[in-house]
């Protein structure tokens, strides 16, 4: 009887080479999904943003183990932002006549306030309600807006010290300009300036000159 032919010993199996993670900072694309999905209206979660980011479910959650740790990373992503737009247009009010002159620089931050918000609803929404996260969770929130705060405090404390404010109650005037700008953008957010006759190629003019009427209303007249 012929031998039977020896079976060849099955070759071993190679395991897959893992595939190298493609994206270099997976924290900052996980928190521009946020962004971006908020900016949609989006439902913003963990998951949704691995998805728009192209990794797998669960790779987010080494950075963030829920979704109020992503929308406390995103909110201090838009208030660098913000923060960073507030900074510039000081910058630029540097001049001889706003070093010398508290609410030019009042003015300069207001309207910055407002131009920040009205070219970025999404990020606006995201810092200025409690719609996505509780915002004091986020120690660097409470502690940046404590210094935003305190920064037109000493402009409006410059203003009195100097003589140009009508009125000496100083945290009235400061709550004044804050309902003021931060309605002015929920306005424009909610698209309610159209029903106003204002068009939309008009709306950061008509900032401009609402920030003016308060200044103006609060400025002594001499």
């Amino acid at each position: 009887m012929p031998a039977r032919p020896t079976s060849k010993p099955r070759a071993r199996r190679q395991k897959p080479e893992a595939r190298p993670y493609h994206h270099g900072d997976l924290r900052r694309v996980l928190i521009d999904a946020a962004l971006q999905l908020a900016a949609e209206g989006a439902e913003v979660s963990v998951r949704e943003a691995a998805r728009r980011a192209a990794v797998s479910p669960g790779a987010p959650f080494r950075h963030f183990p829920n979704r109020d740790a992503l929308m406390a990373a995103a909110a201090e992503e838009a208030q660098r932002r913000f923060r960073a737009e507030i900074e510039a247009a000081l910058g630029e009010a540097k001049g001889a006549e706003a070093a010398a002159d508290p609410l030019l620089r009042f003015r300069a931050f207001g309207l910055a306030y407002l131009r920040w918000a009205m070219r970025n609803p999404a990020h606006f929404e995201i810092i200025s309600t409690g719609r996505y996260f509780a915002h004091g969770s986020s120690p660097e929130l409470t502690r940046d807006n404590a210094e935003l705060i305190a920064l037109t405090e000493q402009m409006l404390a410059d203003a009195a010290e100097q003589g140009l404010l009508r009125s000496a109650d100083l945290k009235r005037i400061q709550i004044a300009g804050r309902a003021l700008v931060y309605g002015f953008a929920r306005m424009n957010l909610d698209g309610h300036f159209p029903r106003w006759g204002v068009g939309k190629g008009e709306v950061e003019r008509m900032a401009e000159g609402v920030i003016d009427l308060f200044i103006s209303g609060i400025a002594t007249t001499d």
